[in-house]
């Protein structure tokens, strides 16, 4: 981004900035904690994700005229760019990008501070997933279920009983047990027809948990996707669902997640064609006139994982 407002400056030059004591404000637009980690020297600091930007834009100088070097983490980097566009809308009007941001500035051997200057932190972009066993946490991980007819949607909870996933490679597998007898509505809380429809769920002409108590999804195959951005679907997840004693592939993809201490989130929503496992009540593939009773096939389903590495 170059324009008569922001300008691009390199490294080298703004070094000379620095040696020859130049009137400037240098600007980082990371986070909080990255600044505490590692930033240039010199540096005061205003995050561009928070929304506060602005404000904390002022706290540092109210001149629109001032000289300001924006940095940001690398070339790729969209943070200082963004951080110019928004000042540039405010009428600041000389505005300098460092051209590859602190990577830049470091990879020229220019000196930096902060706790962690000798070991920045990862960019934390992609998805690498650490080989090893890791254990669901059935408190926080869900399973969300919402299904519709022509003029309502009922939706609530299954709870998961149990799950290991096992990296290796950076390729997750795994096995799911889910406690078809613990389904929950929300969508009547507080309505008496609430345990009318608990009870017809759990029914034959729906999941039968009376004879199938248990529902068990197993991942075959995860492929971490060829940029495998950690805020998109990262993941495609190949599996078998086995539901009222019918198996049935399912194939999705997932968004994964891997804390700092190891804990693996997963997101995923999957629509599920119920007719599969042989749930056919109020289909139209199978029934004729059914008027009240018309349930649309697809229930949609949205799942959140949480799973600490095992010792």
């Amino acid at each position: 981004m170059e324009t008569n407002a922001v300008r691009k400056i390199s490294a080298q030059s703004l070094n000379r900035w620095v040696a020859e004591e130049k009137p400037f404000i240098l600007i980082d637009t990371l986070t909080g904690d990255h600044f505490k980690a590692i930033h240039l020297p010199g540096a005061t600091h205003a995050c561009v994700f928070e929304v506060s930007f602005l404000d904390q834009i002022a706290a540092i100088t109210m001149d629109k005229h001032a000289r300001l070097v924006l940095y940001g983490a690398s070339e790729k980097s969209m943070d200082a760019a963004v951080a110019a566009e928004k000042l540039a809308r405010e009428g600041f009007d000389h505005l300098y990008i460092l051209d590859g941001g602190i990577n830049a500035w470091r990879a020229a051997g220019y000196p930096v501070e902060g706790e962690s200057a000798d070991t920045p932190p990862l960019p934390e972009q992609l998805l690498a997933l650490r080989d090893g066993i890791y254990r669901v946490d059935t408190d926080q991980s869900r399973v969300e279920w919402a299904g519709h007819n022509p003029n309502t949607k009922h939706d609530g909870t299954v709870r998961i009983k149990k799950g290991d996933i096992v990296v290796k490679n950076g390729k997750p597998v795994g096995t799911f047990e889910i406690d078809m007898n613990a389904i929950e509505n929300t969508s009547l809380a507080g309505d008496e027809l609430q345990p009318v429809l608990i009870s017809h769920l759990k029914s034959d002409d729906f999941f039968f948990t009376r004879r199938f108590p248990t529902a068990t999804f197993t991942i075959q195959s995860g492929t971490p996707k060829k940029e495998p951005y950690v805020s998109a679907p990262n993941v495609d997840v190949q599996g078998e669902l086995t539901l009222r004693g019918v198996k049935a592939g399912v194939s999705f993809p997932a968004t994964v997640y891997q804390a700092p201490d190891g804990t693996i989130t997963a997101k995923a929503r999957l629509d599920l064609d119920r007719t599969h496992w042989n749930i056919i009540y109020g289909s139209t593939r199978f029934f004729e006139h059914l008027g009240m009773h018309l349930v649309f096939d697809i229930i949609h389903v949205d799942v959140k994982i949480v799973a600490p590495k095992t010792p």
